[in-house]
């Protein structure tokens, strides 16, 4: 990576096929999409279910994971309904679409989460893909990060941060500040009104309905059953954030990977820097992708994040061969990995490519 040379590469050829094969993309859209797409959330369900039907029995660590997968999956919808990427697939359901996914009364029916689904969309699909890797980049992980190398604290200190952090980041981080960029779009923030929406529009419904609703489901059944269910939605809580920190912060992160100056002078730029700033995890079958979050495949949906996650399983091996072909790094390493290279950077061990 560090002796690559843009210059050398012919990004606009590059662009070319990109944009070919986002059109054989387009003309393979269909039934076989939606129906992806529903088994990838039945599974969710599934889990949801067979949580929820052991949360009273006990604090247990099957409930609590169960529920924290089922937890994970309307995540995994909405990042991809959300980005369009059902949305001109023929005879969609509505339900799947971007204007009507998680959208006024179907929030909590779609995404019971801590975030307001229009912010996310907002911080996520305008802010974070227009400018992957740039200052501009809400989600750049070594710059958010700054504060903390700048306290000089202890290396043990440093890493128990960044692990109270995975445990808590849907909540800590990530409902605040895409409330903030989405409430304070060019106009100057206004602290105490964020405050209040935070805990009126996504504290306060979120853990109504999740450890205040759940575990009274449960009381019929007695104390303790509703005890059990309250333990179990606090670790599944955990566990949720665990599983999306791990499959969501090492995206863009590592010194392998490349952090930009400036906005790009071409779509052509624009493009390369979408592969060489982002990074997959392993690829490859329906249940490694499902518990990947179909997140996976990080270089191909920064490409087309506008495509359903089957088009990704299909696409991934072309596009890598045509970074080959124009001599554009392609990575891909297993998602552990990729941690400890994220963590290295925020912690301050590592620090990402520049490339002006």
């Amino acid at each position: 990576m560090q002796s690559f040379d843009p210059s050398a590469v012919d990004l606009d050829g590059f662009l070319r096929e990109i944009r070919e094969l986002s059109r054989e993309i387009e003309d393979d859209l269909g039934e076989e999409d939606i129906l992806h797409l529903q088994k990838m959330e039945r599974w969710g369900r599934a889990c949801t279910v067979a949580g929820a039907a052991l949360a009273g029995l006990a604090p247990n660590p099957l409930s609590a994971g169960l529920l924290a997968i089922g937890r994970s999956t309307r995540w995994l919808l909405m990042h991809h309904v959300g980005h369009r990427g059902y949305d001109r697939v023929p005879n969609v359901p509505p339900r799947y679409t971007s204007k009507v996914f998680a959208r006024g009364k179907r929030r909590f029916l779609d995404w019971a989460d801590w975030q307001i689904p229009e912010a996310w969309i907002y911080e996520h699909n305008v802010l974070h893909h227009s400018h992957t890797g740039e200052d501009g980049d809400p989600d750049l992980i070594e710059r958010n990060s700054e504060a903390l190398r700048a306290m000089n604290l202890p290396r043990p200190v440093r890493h128990l941060a960044m692990a109270a952090l995975s445990l808590t980041w849907r909540f800590s981080y990530y409902a605040p500040n895409t409330l903030r960029t989405w409430r304070n779009r060019g106009r100057r923030d206004d602290g105490d009104t964020h405050d209040r929406e935070l805990w009126l529009s996504c504290y306060a419904p979120y853990a109504l309905l999740h450890f205040g609703l759940f575990p009274a489901l449960y009381l019929p059944f007695g104390p303790w059953a509703a005890f059990s269910a309250l333990c179990n939605q606090l670790g599944a809580e955990l566990l949720c954030n665990l599983h999306t920190f791990i499959v969501v912060g090492p995206n863009h992160t590592g010194d392998d990977l490349y952090r930009f100056e400036g906005k790009s002078r071409s779509k052509a730029e624009f493009v390369m820097r979408q592969v060489i700033g982002s990074v997959n995890y392993r690829t490859g079958g329906d249940l490694n992708d499902f518990l990947h979050l179909f997140l996976n495949y990080q270089i191909e949906h920064h490409l087309f994040p506008d495509v359903p996650m089957r088009q990704y399983q299909k696409v991934q091996p072309r596009v890598r061969a045509l970074c080959e072909k124009y001599g554009i790094p392609y990575l891909e390493e297993g998602v552990l990995k990729r941690v400890r290279k994220m963590w290295a950077v925020a912690i301050g061990d590592a620090k990402m490519l520049r490339m002006a």
